[in-house]
């Protein structure tokens, strides 16, 4: 019994020295180090939490030599390390600025090349879903196309480039989505299959190399077609053989498409509405 009151009392204790170290905050040695004021110590300790990937105590050094030493023979490299520093602990709005002011401010390094590319990368990192704001998307490709531009020869052009066909194939999801919309609220409002026809029209015209490109103009057959069986009478069969003319267009284009069958299914309906609205219009003459 005396033995397991000794080792549950030992347990305790280690356990209440092991949360007090926990909340204990930075280690001693890390305040010494801060306070010190021998900069060339501070940038070694800086270095060495760097490179055992200790980046919240390496920025904070670098952070403090960052304002201390520059012009001196070390700054590059100061800033170079900050805004990694800040790029690895996700901080990418601020790692932004440090890479864009690095390329700025040292246009002659070896290393600017990197830093325009990083720049361009936060604002990747910073791309959200589809479905939100994609000015940070319409950023990275625009960044991206920028440092391809500049840089050709980089070893960074096949990220870039991949990085930019992910950026339009966001953007282009995100314009397909609200087309989409239109068509789906169609039955509130007739207007608003006019709206998809021509939504659907500019993602074509805007990504004119998508792999989707047939099913967008399923979409605008689909649309003029309930757009015009809505229409006033006088309109409607001038409707319609739009629709016939999409329809052609659709075939010459797609010819290997598998979405033809249910084109073929609208170009039935089409000309067989044409007919019925032809033969009325004989009837009602005679």
């Amino acid at each position: 019994m005396r033995s397991l009151f000794l080792a549950f009392t030992l347990l305790v204790a280690f356990s209440s020295c092991s949360l007090f170290k926990k909340s204990s905050g930075p280690p001693t040695s890390f305040n010494k180090i801060l306070k010190s004021t021998d900069y060339t110590f501070k940038l070694q300790m800086a270095e060495k939490y760097y490179l055992n990937k200790d980046y919240n105590h390496a920025q904070i050094l670098y952070d403090d030599l960052y304002r201390v030493m520059k012009g001196s023979e070390h700054f590059e490299d100061i800033w170079y390390k900050y805004a990694y520093c800040a790029f690895y602990l996700k901080d990418y709005i601020n790692a932004e600025n440090l890479f864009k002011g690095f390329a700025e401010a040292f246009p002659n390094s070896p290393k600017a090349d990197e830093m325009e590319y990083m720049r361009a990368f936060c604002f990747w990192k910073q791309s959200p879903k589809y479905q939100l704001d994609q000015t940070n998307t319409t950023k990275a490709m625009g960044f991206m196309q920028a440092f391809i531009a500049q840089h050709p020869n980089s070893d960074k052009v096949k990220e870039a480039t991949q990085i930019i066909e992910e950026c339009r194939a966001k953007l282009e999801q995100k314009d397909f989505e609200a087309a989409k919309l239109y068509f789906n609220l169609r039955e509130t409002n007739i207007a608003y299959l006019k709206a998809a026809t021509l939504t659907f029209n500019t993602l074509m015209n805007t990504y004119p190399d998508s792999q989707f490109s047939d099913e967008y103009k399923l979409y605008i057959i689909k649309s003029e077609y309930l757009y015009a069986l809505g229409s006033m009478e006088e309109k409607k069969k001038a409707r319609l053989e739009q629709v016939l003319a999409d329809i052609n267009e659709f075939n010459d284009r797609f010819p290997e498409s598998k979405l033809k069958k249910q084109v073929q299914d609208y170009q039935e309906l089409t000309t067989n509405t044409i007919k019925k609205i032809d033969h009325e219009q004989t009837k009602a003459s005679s």
